[in-house]
């Protein structure tokens, strides 16, 4: 079963979360933000994503709970002075001492604020672990969408076989519209003289000849068998697909230029726009 290149994915482990988005492209091409200080990531995260898929437009996002890496100091010397120089107020001036802990916090130079560095064994060993969470949630995302573009994708098939037996059913009538066509003709311009009619049959035996299209139905529907099996084949199918409806386009590119009755035309046209549906499918898949 395809899977599609469209695909979504989130996990967090600890304060690490990592957020994946894919969209259609023709290649694998895969791009990682992290926050500052974590460009480590990179390169390990790349790496998992190439192994995990073949095609499209992967943007990885890396984010951190910054609370984690932020560190509050307090200055015992700092607060000891401040309690000496308090307590020297009260002794001397007969000032209030009424020092509580809220108005310490705001005393000057108490508390300092700093950020840690991420150890990078340890953001490393979390960044992969949410990772391979996250794909295994994106990958559930894009088997479901493969599944409902496999089956849209049936249901065409089944439509391009329909039209293709309508045409296959024309042949011999438009063979014998040729036939009496010809007849006619051939009895305005002989007007009452007798007709050769070995060599009408001859004439619309060499017309059904040049028209007949059974080798280019029995490739398409080969075409079809064969883009069948990929439907339910496993791993990325995407670009065989794409070359397989190149070759569905050529057969019936091919029809529509020997069969020229309107109702015919007809069929070649709702095919070709058959196949277009189709070609848009396929850019979705992996």
């Amino acid at each position: 079963m395809p899977n599609s290149m469209t695909g979504y994915g989130r996990a967090s482990v600890g304060s690490l979360t990592v957020e994946l988005r894919a969209v259609n492209h023709r290649y694998l091409e895969v791009s990682v933000r992290t926050p500052r200080g974590f460009l480590f990531l990179e390169e390990p995260l790349k790496s998992l994503a190439q192994k995990s898929i073949s095609r499209g437009k992967l943007e990885v996002t890396v984010t951190s709970d910054s609370q984690e890496m932020i560190r509050l100091s307090f200055s015992r010397p700092v607060w000891e002075g401040y309690l000496a120089a308090a307590a020297a107020l009260e002794d001397e001036y007969g000032l209030k001492n009424d020092l509580t802990a809220s108005s310490a916090l705001r005393l000057p130079d108490i508390m300092s604020v700093s950020r840690s560095e991420p150890e990078m064994d340890t953001v490393t060993e979390r960044a992969i672990e949410a990772a391979e969470a996250a794909f295994a949630d994106f990958q559930a995302f894009r088997a479901k969408e493969g599944a409902r573009l496999a089956e849209d994708i049936r249901e065409k098939l089944v439509g391009i076989e329909r039209l293709a037996a309508l045409i296959a059913g024309r042949m011999p009538e438009i063979v014998s519209a040729y036939r009496e066509r010809l007849r006619g003709k051939l009895a305005e311009v002989l007007e009452s003289k007798l007709i050769d009619e070995s060599r009408i049959l001859t004439e619309a035996a060499l017309y059904a000849d040049r028209i007949c299209v059974d080798e280019e139905l029995v490739r398409l529907r080969s075409h079809i068998a064969s883009f069948r099996d990929l439907l339910s084949a496993k791993g990325a199918a995407g670009k065989k697909m794409d070359f397989l409806i190149q070759e569905f386009a050529r057969e019936v590119n091919t029809v529509g230029s020997k069969c020229g009755d309107s109702e015919t035309v007809g069929y070649v046209i709702d095919l070709k726009s058959e196949i277009e549906k189709i070609r848009e499918q396929i850019q979705n898949i992996e």
